[in-house]
């Protein structure tokens, strides 16, 4: 555990030196990510936005707090049980959708911190995260709406699953009120899985 964390910091250190692309020029802070650093379960949004860019921190703004909500009413977690990150750690300007040389230079960060962290489940958050995530382990992504909900599960190197799932951003939600209720469900099928794995662990957990 503190190998990690000070991987970790030292990860944080490079990206808050970063100018591999045009955003570090115009962002007002690094939004790395934050969370417990052996979290089993791992949000990964898209961007920072305003609020974010001025914190340097994930989904603090009214996206953040619904997404905080969700975590601690449904999944049942405290906010920092949990790891959150983005794809891009600097915001576009005026919010607009992340281009693809700012995911090429961004996203080599984003794939350490899985490796470091090696969550159970990936939450995907909006369109541009499941697409990445997607690509990065082999799954075949079409589009936001037809993918999302569904837990598809990897088998790594070491013989673990990792389960993933994609689902609207949270911002998303709060522009559609009328997506709440699905979004919710979304969050109990995270729930349950995660409860799923945990008996599974304890059942064959002979140590």
């Amino acid at each position: 555990m503190q190998d990690k964390i000070l991987e970790l910091k030292k990860l944080e250190e490079e990206i808050k030196s970063c100018t591999k692309c045009s955003l570090w020029k115009t962002k007002k802070n690094y939004v790395v990510g934050e969370g417990n650093p052996d979290a089993k379960l791992m949000f990964i949004g898209e961007a920072p936005g305003r609020e974010e860019d001025i914190q340097g921190r994930p989904f603090v703004g009214s996206a953040g707090k619904l997404l905080t909500e969700l975590i601690e009413n449904v999944i049942g977690l405290k906010r920092e049980d949990v790891y959150i990150a983005n794809v891009l750690k600097c915001r576009p300007p005026n919010n607009r959708d992340p281009r693809p040389e700012e995911i090429k230079a961004c996203t080599p960060y984003l794939i350490r911190q899985i490796d470091l962290i090696n969550p159970s489940f990936i939450v995907c958050l909006g369109r541009y995260s499941a697409k990445f995530i997607f690509d990065l382990f082999n799954l075949k992504f079409t589009n936001i709406t037809k993918v999302k909900g569904k837990i598809f599960e990897v088998i790594r190197s070491d013989g673990s699953v990792l389960q993933i799932m994609a689902t609207y951003h949270p911002a998303a939600v709060l522009y559609r009120p009328i997506l709440k209720d699905e979004y919710i469900k979304d969050f109990e099928k995270i729930a349950e899985a995660l409860e799923r794995k945990k008996k599974t662990k304890t059942l064959f957990d002979f140590t």
